[in-house]
């Protein structure tokens, strides 16, 4: 098997992490029926002991439409005929999501324009509106 998989500051235990192979489609030469290199990794996020809510929370969002409904992120790799090669991608891509989900999003602090940029502002508006106010004018000369 594998060992853990070890991103930033968390350490996935390979108890967490389960892979299956199958056949990989598109081509694929002599082996494309023989051999079974696609990799499905599942992550089993929900039962998971070394995230804590909010990183679990966030990861689920980020993961998407790769969360089933027992909770469970499921990466496949069928980028190589080499199926460790593909489990090693599909690793690196759960690694990614991970990260992803580990890095707090800043807080927003609002903030209000200046005096200056709103004077500009209505300026601008004015002046907008004089220019469309004036082309459905016609003259006196037509």
């Amino acid at each position: 098997m594998f060992g853990p998989l070890v991103v930033a500051h968390v350490v996935i235990p390979e108890a967490e992490l389960r892979w299956t192979a199958a056949r990989a489609s598109g081509p694929g030469g002599q082996n494309v029926n023989k051999v079974s290199s696609k990799v499905e990794l599942r992550f089993d996020l929900e039962r998971s002991r070394v995230l804590d809510l909010e990183t679990k929370v966030r990861l689920r969002a980020i993961a998407g439409g790769r969360v089933d409904a027992q909770g469970q992120i499921l990466v496949v790799s069928q980028a190589t005929r080499d199926r460790q090669r593909n489990l090693d991608d599909a690793r690196q891509k759960l690694a990614e999501l991970v990260v992803r989900a580990c890095t707090r999003p800043k807080r927003r602090r609002p903030t209000r324009p200046s005096r200056g940029a709103k004077e500009t502002r209505l300026r601008e508006k004015k002046l907008h509106s004089v220019r469309k106010r004036d082309r459905g004018r016609s003259s006196d000369s037509d």
